[in-house]
């Protein structure tokens, strides 16, 4: 509706007071008047009107009639052509009628055309006319970035649960109270394996099964609880109220049940689970960072142990995470102290008792000289990005000892340096150990060994970094095969030189049919695809027997032949071990052998 229609006589509503003179000339300014107003008002950003006790629009302006929320002027009060009109018009005249002023927000229109205004009305009365003058901005831009804006600081984007600003003011909310007597859970949960789920399935895959999460967990929250999530792949869950921990354990079990159910996610099937800690009001804490804290800790407890699980925390966990910091502190001060060292196990030819070659080993000595088993640190280094510099330490030691190296294994053995999954996938330090490898001089010597994690998850792995490492001649393991998420299909498509079979598959193996099944369909596709077959962790003379006598395998690694040797151990020797027995590799006074534990974690 177009105000071009406005009578003069709605703009001109105080008339000449009787007798007065008017000369020509000021009644022509007065209509020039009335037509200036009248073009201002039809300019103006400003949605205005003006509506009489009657209920009839006075004035309404070209941003008015946009709005629709206002009749033309000449439209008595039956004649509201929609209910805007109409809540426009019912307002105004309660306004009216009680003298009030009004100032606020509101919407016009439905679903998506539905726009927010700021509307002010305010009473006036001019000569004998009560009147209402009112004036609307259009806000819905503003609103909409004002929404988006609150929503990023308090939501978040992908799942759209609140964040952790809001759940910790929920929080804190019920910590005002200090009342002991109501109690309250929080539960962190930690989604298990994520990485290797986003690397295997693609990111698309990830987020995807993030919201399912999300969706699941939701379903079985009270108005009372609620569900945040905190950061990539962990959910804070705080319930409330409670009544005691066994409730809070068996309702958190029964989540974790029906996360364990399969996410179809286009097309694929993907599997899940979480590992959470739990902390309770007030036994574990008194605060929100406490409590979260000591939930992290019991999680944490969790994921190291069995995951997919629960565990309520206890301060035995505290003295845990404690002696944990204090690893990582050590871990540091070592690298900086440059207290690592290297340790050699020979690959032996099972057949001829020739070394072949040579794994690095990594081993750190504590403040007071001892060793530390690699089980202690390489994890940790892992996981607080310390591998890398640590993975350089090992190449400088070999570089600088290389003919002590020589004189004890003999030139033309090849020598193994660790990759961890994670190194693999990160073309920069692969490609600054590369230049490294290549530095020494004598790259062709060295081979590379990777889990099978990094050829399977890191899909750039085989095509961007083995062609740096086939450049200069280095050789690529399959590292601890048989344990990871891939399957002897997936060896068709790996391009490696080694294989190494994991221990599990070792250990006892003339005892364990199924074992030697599989040891035997691993040991036919290596042989199809050219790729020779190592054992790991062969440890006693029936377990070689069976690899000489029902296997073609001819190399194997492990304590029977010899354990791992340091460099000030290193001696000139004969290149080959004997049987059950290590030949004089290291010191004259052999050591005697040792057990080995059959976990591989921490191996390096």
């Amino acid at each position: 509706m177009s105000s071009a229609a406005l009578p003069h006589r709605s703009l001109s509503l105080a008339e000449p007071a009787a007798g007065a003179q008017s000369a020509a000339p000021a009644a022509e300014a007065h209509v020039l008047d009335a037509q200036a107003l009248q073009d201002i008002l039809r300019t103006l950003p400003a949605a205005v009107t003006v509506l009489d006790e009657r209920g009839e629009f006075l004035i309404v302006n070209d941003a008015a009639a946009r709005m629709n929320v206002a009749a033309h002027p000449l439209a008595g009060p039956g004649t509201a052509t929609n209910s805007a009109i109409e809540h426009r018009r019912v307002e105004g005249l309660a306004l009216l009628a009680a003298g009030r002023t009004s100032n606020g927000e509101e919407q016009i229109g439905h679903g998506p055309t539905a726009r927010t205004f700021l509307t002010a009305h305010r009473p006036v009365e001019i000569g004998s006319r009560r009147l209402l003058l009112s004036s609307s901005f259009d806000i819905t831009e503003q609103k909409a970035v004002e929404d988006k804006l609150f929503r990023r600081a308090y939501f978040d984007e992908l799942t759209g649960l609140p964040n952790r600003s809001v759940i910790e003011r929920r929080a804190d909310t019920l910590l005002r109270r200090d009342d002991s007597a109501s109690r309250f859970a929080l539960a962190f949960l930690d989604i298990d394996n994520f990485k290797h789920i986003n690397d295997y399935y693609g990111h698309a895959v990830g987020d995807a099964l993030l919201v399912g999460v999300a969706k699941r967990l939701g379903l079985e929250l009270r108005d009372t609880d609620m569900l945040s999530r905190i950061s990539g792949d962990e959910f804070l869950l705080l319930l409330n109220p409670i009544q005691s921990p066994d409730e809070v354990a068996d309702h958190i079990d029964f989540l974790l049940q029906r996360l364990k159910a399969p996410f179809y996610i286009d097309g694929t099937e993907v599997f899940a689970s979480a590992s959470t800690g739990i902390s309770l009001y007030p036994e574990h804490g008194r605060s929100f960072d406490t409590l979260r804290q000591n939930a992290d800790i019991a999680m944490y407890r969790v994921k190291s142990a069995t995951k997919g699980a629960a565990a309520m925390f206890d301060v035995a966990m505290e003295r845990e995470a404690l002696e944990r910091m204090a690893i990582e502190q050590a871990l540091r001060q070592a690298i900086l102290d440059k207290r690592f060292c290297c340790a050699f196990q020979p690959k032996v030819d099972i057949r001829t008792r020739e070394i072949k070659g040579i794994e690095a080993l990594v081993r750190l000595r504590d403040d007071d000289g001892v060793i530390q088993a690699p089980g202690t640190f390489v994890d940790l280094a892992v996981e607080l990005g310390l591998i890398d510099e640590l993975t350089h330490l090992v190449l400088a030691e070999i570089t600088k000892s290389i003919d002590l190296i020589d004189g004890a294994f003999g030139p033309d053995a090849s020598i193994s340096i660790n990759v961890a999954a994670k190194q693999a996938g990160n073309v920069a330090f692969m490609q600054s150990f590369t230049a490294a490898l290549a530095a020494t001089g004598f790259p062709s010597r060295f081979v590379v060994e990777v889990t099978e994690d990094a050829f399977v998850a890191k899909s750039h792995f085989q095509s961007e970094i083995l062609p740096l490492l086939r450049r200069i001649g280095v050789g690529i393991s399959i590292d601890d095969f048989g344990i990871g998420y891939s399957s002897l299909s997936a060896l068709a498509d790996i391009t490696a030189d080694e294989i190494k079979i994991d221990r599990s598959f070792i250990t006892d193996i003339h005892k364990r049919p199924r074992s030697q099944g599989i040891l035997k369909a691993i040991e036919s596709l290596s042989e199809a695809l050219g790729m020779t077959v190592i054992a790991e962790g062969l440890e006693t003379f029936e377990e070689l027997a069976y690899l000489q006598a029902a296997t073609k395998i001819r190399y194997a690694q492990g304590y029977y032949f010899s354990k791992p040797i340091f460099l000030e151990e290193l001696k000139p020797a004969v290149h080959s071990v004997g049987g059950g027995r290590p030949r004089p590799l290291g010191r004259e006074t052999e050591p005697a052998r040792m057990s080995v534990p059959r976990s591989n974690a921490g191996r390096m």
